[in-house]
């Protein structure tokens, strides 16, 4: 063979090699795309965007009323000793909680329970760890009478205290004005309520779902897909990725065993006093779970991956290994959002000090 002719089937020989990587390139870029297209379908059924706002025909956002609720949220002055607000367990530097395992009230009292996240919050259908209140707007509303939150002895000193600071009663009329009474422990629930219905933190998930495939990188959409196949859907789904439902903590063990919790929180039975209801409770929303530490309900645990970890045992029965809890770890992070301009700033409050009795 002379060397022209070896030399044209060297090139035929790249050519026909350069043919066949470029088709199976193309083939595997075709497969990539439908593999994603088909998580992302996948997705939007098990999923879904975060409104605009969590306002409902029954408990609306109008401007006064949010305003309104703003204030009321960080101001301590209506607690007995004056020492806690709502963003006193909620800050806003913290992504909505106070980094503590369980929260601390007036006069240093604990509380039973870890205190979760006001951001998103109202999405979920009950409010607590074990389900006793029944929206935020309970939620807040209980919290002055609460003996380790705002500790008043009842509503009516609450009421007291509203009408003695600076400007409070005319804010209450505005932000309902068809009520004759409008200063009273309701009315305050529903404005607290009103302004953490707006406190919504869209994240790149949320742009995943509305079709921006590139919002999310190929390891959190590998940790999708995790999620989704090893069965943490089945209780985190819909669009707070939990808190629609109850379920048992350690349905494959006691959680105790793996959280290495020093007090063992019989949950849901708390309240109900059934059996059945033993080691139950509202299952939480994972937005913002990376920024949200301590977690489980008694704050046992100090990092999300050790969570993962005992979520997968107790959970699911399943003992992860580095990569699933890596994947995982990186959809987790693509569920935190943006903090709401009026939630990263505080309010300036009437300057007026406080008061534990009316004048």
């Amino acid at each position: 063979m002379s060397s022209h002719q070896f030399t044209a089937k060297n090139v035929l020989t790249r050519w026909i090699r350069g043919i066949i990587w470029a088709t199976t390139l193309l083939a595997m870029t075709v497969q990539a795309q439908e593999a994603g297209q088909s998580l992302m379908a996948k997705g939007r059924q098990l999923f879904s965007p975060l409104p605009p706002d969590m306002a409902t025909e029954e408990f609306p956002i109008a401007p006064a009323r949010v305003a309104l609720g703003r204030k009321l949220f960080f101001d301590p002055r209506l607690s007995l000793d004056g020492t806690v607000s709502c963003a006193t367990c909620h800050r806003p530097a913290l992504y909505g909680t106070d980094a503590l395992a369980k929260s601390i009230g007036i006069e240093h009292r604990m509380n039973a329970r870890n205190a979760p996240t006001v951001l998103n919050a109202a999405l979920q259908f009950k409010a607590h760890w074990i389900g006793d209140r029944a929206n935020v707007e309970e939620q807040a509303m209980k919290s002055l009478v609460g003996h380790a939150s705002f500790g008043n002895p009842d509503f009516a000193a609450v009421v007291l205290k509203i009408n003695a600071l600076s400007g409070y009663a005319t804010d209450f009329k505005q932000a309902f004005p068809n009520d004759p009474e409008p200063v009273k422990a309701e009315n305050w629930g529903k404005a607290i309520g009103a302004y953490e219905r707006m406190l919504v933190t869209p994240s790149p998930f949320d742009s995943y779902l509305k079709g921006d495939v590139k919002a999310l990188a190929f390891q959190a959409q590998q940790g999708l897909k995790t999620f989704i196949d090893i069965g943490c859907v089945s209780c985190h789904n819909g669009v707070a990725v939990g808190g629609s439902m109850f379920q048992k903590f350690g349905i494959f063990g006691d959680y105790w065993k793996e959280t290495s919790s020093q007090l063992i929180d019989e949950g849901h039975f708390n309240e109900t006093k059934v059996p059945a209801d033993k080691y139950i409770f509202k299952v939480p929303s994972l937005r913002n779970v990376a920024m949200t530490p301590p977690y489980f309900h008694d704050g046992s645990v100090t990092t999300l991956p050790q969570a993962v970890r005992i979520m997968g045992k107790v959970q699911l029965g399943k003992e992860l290994t580095d990569q699933e809890v890596n994947d995982l770890m990186a959809f987790l992070n693509s569920l935190t959002g943006e903090l709401p301009r009026d939630f990263a700033t505080e309010p300036v409050l009437a300057p007026q000090s406080f008061s534990a009795t009316s004048p």
